[in-house]
């Protein structure tokens, strides 16, 4: 941490704690800490006021210099035919100098959120769907649907910035919006307000949702379901939901991948998507996908640019091979196809490699969990808060500036990545 003799106040200061990135926030940092003094939710009083504890680079547990740590990852690397990299939990800049060494290494990415981002990339590779934004959605948006998801627990502020907002751009009545969610137990707290007028829910076992959200697509067909209720819930109640959405200007049918607990997850969000396509043949209907936490909207977007595809890519052959079960780095180390884990995470301590006996190199926050001492170790800084950097937000249409708000020297994951290669 720099040694200032005040305070100095940051406004405007967006957020890299989750796929939201918040932008409002009002950060003060002191000569020993940053402080979250205005709109920060517990994602990110947790992540801007963690306290650092001092790290430094190792090779197998031992202090060395930042060239030593870096030359001595350059060698494994080197050695490697068939190195994973992982975790991926970093900014715009530092997931192009990941796919830059994968690319040199013959390796294979794939970010530590790549499961649950895949539900969504197979509906959009199989069927297609039409999606709204954040900024869509809080402008124009009279019926919300949360699917299945505790979308409150998972992003803190969506409801207090996108479906809570007081004012929209086109509603000069700023009439109430209709809230619903599907599934029982999600948080509905946040729900409130002058901009929100009914809440439905529809009570059915969060592994059951798929259920009741095929039944609403059946009967907005006008295909008729079996029985009086479906999952527990009464299917009057259900083609209630069907005549709201028909009856609204425009509707947003709103999920978390990471959220979802059916069983098969995908087909899930398939459904939902065939019900927005069903509304837009009479009225306007859109889906809207939360998550991108720990970069993860960052990576999938800049492996695309870079190779044409989402992560769990593999340059083994020297060219760009998408393949999401081959790929998986669960699955690659349980068939055992690697020699050599390189681990990135910049934002939580907790993103921690998984367990493998293969020689692990890790690119991590000071304080990092770790199991034990991986071959090597170098602290990173966190986009955002340590060094500048750029992220792209859950909804995939907006890239924003992090800001440097001086708590540490630690460099970038970017740095880093392109000093290992530069020496490979």
């Amino acid at each position: 941490m720099s040694d200032v003799g005040s305070a100095i106040e940051f406004d405007h200061v967006p957020c890299p704690f989750c796929g939201l990135l918040c932008d409002d926030l009002k950060v003060v940092r002191t000569r020993v800490t940053l402080k979250v003094a205005r709109n920060g939710c517990s994602k990110a009083i947790a992540g801007f006021e963690r306290v650092l504890p001092t790290a430094s680079p190792q090779i197998g547990g031992r202090n060395v210099r930042l060239n030593e740590a870096v030359a001595e990852a350059a060698s494994m690397i080197r050695k490697s035919s068939s190195p994973l990299y992982g975790g991926l939990a970093t900014d715009v800049g530092g997931m192009r100098s990941v796919m830059s060494l994968a690319d040199h290494s013959r390796g294979v990415v794939d970010h530590a959120f790549s499961e649950s981002v895949g539900f969504n990339m197979k509906v959009l590779q199989s069927a297609g769907w039409i999606m709204s934004t954040l900024t869509e959605t809080r402008n124009r948006a009279d019926v919300v649907v949360i699917v299945g998801s505790d979308v409150h627990t998972l992003h803190p502020r969506f409801f207090e910035r996108i479906v809570c907002a007081e004012t929209s751009m086109f509603d000069k009545a700023n009439k109430p919006r209709t809230v619903v969610f599907v599934g029982e137990g999600l948080d509905q707290s946040a729900a409130t307000g002058p901009r929100v007028g009914d809440v439905i829910t529809l009570p059915c076992a969060l592994d059951r949702v798929d259920e009741v959200v095929s039944a609403l697509l059946a009967r907005m067909r006008g295909n008729p379901v079996a029985g009086d209720s479906v999952a527990g819930v009464p299917l009057l109640a259900i083609e209630d939901v069907g005549k709201k959405l028909n009856d609204a200007d425009y509707s947003v049918l709103v999920w978390a991948p990471a959220g979802l607990q059916t069983h098969d997850s995908d087909l899930t969000i398939h459904a939902v998507s065939d019900v927005v396509r069903l509304l837009n043949k009479t009225t306007r209907a859109a889906g809207l996908s939360l998550g991108g936490d720990e970069g993860a909207t960052t990576s999938t977007s800049v492996c695309g640019w870079q190779s044409g595809f989402p992560t769990r890519v593999s340059y083994a052959t020297g060219a760009p091979d998408y393949d999401p079960l081959a790929n998986a780095i669960p699955n690659r180390l349980a068939s055992n196809e690697a020699d050599l884990l390189v681990w990135i995470a910049s934002y939580s301590p907790d993103l921690v490699p998984p367990d493998t006996g293969l020689p692990t190199i890790v690119l991590g926050p000071p304080g990092m969990n770790l199991p034990g001492s991986p071959a090597v170790f170098i602290p990173v800084g966190t986009p955002g808060i340590d060094h500048s950097g750029q992220l792209i937000r859950c909804d995939s249409v907006v890239s924003l500036p992090l800001r440097n708000l001086g708590r540490s020297n630690n460099p970038s994951v970017a740095s880093v990545l392109s000093a290992i290669e530069a020496a490979l």
